[in-house]
């Protein structure tokens, strides 16, 4: 019966002695059974259902490292953002290698070593910043299931040193990644689960940032008004972004550029060329030619705004430019020069796609 109450069973040959028992005529209760089960409401998920099972960071009963003071933290936080640098420039087959031995030498200081509370709580939070970026360069490099377990302890690190902003940042990031590898109902739950984690007085940038996340989750899911919803609380919450006001180190390169381009990103995915072409041409117009890597990303991203646009010539065009660049070292970037060029076969009786596809 409270199977039946809460609507997860509905009785079929049990219902005879059902109506024996509570002395009730069957055919009251067969009436009673065809009302409609209330569904159960949704669960909200947070950031705590997605944590790796067991404690990767528990301390050693026996710890016999050295003493580990807060110039040791220092110098590693800088490596870390050394390596957030070099992601800028280096990609992630050529950094993984780098990254995971910065990793797990961070990880076994915490848990072999001898440090104060305070000490330990600002080494656990490194060790989140790392375990982001660390986990950005193996999804970069293809490697999608070893990403996922750094991100998990990322979020472990995060969350047991009490930074919700932070620990919004990973658990956004893995978001992310599902978004771009199937799981789009999970990436949609996780990425709303590190929204909340992050709280309502999280730095502009970040819910800027976690928001893009949001929007990006929504459309691989292909629920179009609640993406669009998430782009303009986005773009609300980075226009409270002021000279004076604060964010943490891993969101130097959050700006109004890099929230253009997702809205680009969006508005090509949901087959709306008119929006998407103007964003995406204004934004590569002044973008640093440096960073080889999101240049040619937002080059195939282009190129098929400019297909959906029933611009051939234009696509074959940006997708030359954008396979010009070789980055054979981000898997991303190879994912996304196969999609341009399927979009692009489409048109293999333009003379300019014809020639981009024979070569």
């Amino acid at each position: 019966m409270s199977r039946w109450e809460i609507g997860t069973r509905s009785p079929r040959e049990w219902l005879p002695f059902l109506a024996l028992v509570l002395e009730v005529p069957r055919e009251l209760m067969e009436a009673a059974k065809t009302v409609p089960l209330a569904e159960p409401a949704p669960r909200v998920l947070t950031v705590a259902d997605f944590l790796p099972e067991g404690d990767p960071l528990s301390l050693l009963s026996a710890r016999t490292g050295r003493r580990i003071g807060a110039g040791q933290v220092a110098d590693l936080a800088q490596r870390v953002h050394g390596l957030r640098l070099a992601d800028d420039v280096v990609y992630g087959k050529d950094l993984i290698g780098p990254a995971l031995r910065e990793l797990r030498a961070a990880v076994k200081l915490y848990r072999e070593g001898t440090h104060t509370e305070e000490v330990g709580s600002e080494l656990l939070r490194v060790i989140g910043e790392l375990s982001q970026i660390a986990g950005w360069v193996a999804s970069d490099a293809g490697e999608h299931a070893e990403a996922e377990r750094i991100y998990r302890l990322g979020m472990s690190a995060a969350r047991a040193a009490g930074d919700g902003v932070l620990s919004g940042n990973v658990a956004g990031s893995l978001a992310y990644q599902w978004s771009n590898t199937g799981r789009a109902t999970d990436a949609v739950h996780l990425a709303r689960a590190a929204l909340d984690s992050a709280g309502p007085d999280a730095p502009p940038k970040a819910r800027a940032l976690y928001l893009d996340r949001v929007a990006w989750a929504h459309t691989r899911a292909g629920q179009d008004r609640p993406a669009m919803t998430a782009l303009g609380e986005a773009g609300e919450a980075l226009a409270q972004d002021s000279a004076g006001t604060e964010s943490p180190s891993y969101l130097y390169w959050m700006d109004a550029g890099e929230l253009q381009v997702m809205e680009a990103r969006v508005y090509t995915e949901l087959h709306r060329p008119l929006r998407a072409v103007p964003l995406l041409t204004d934004v590569l117009g002044r973008y640093d030619a440096s960073h080889a890597r999101e240049l040619a990303l937002y080059l195939s991203w282009l190129a098929v705004a400019y297909a959906d646009a029933n611009e051939p010539e234009a696509a074959a065009g940006t997708a030359g430019r954008m396979l010009a660049l070789g980055q054979s070292g981000s898997e991303r970037t190879t994912e996304r020069a196969r999609i341009v060029m399927d979009r692009l076969r489409a048109f293999r009786d333009v003379p300019e796609v014809a020639e981009l596809l024979a070569s």
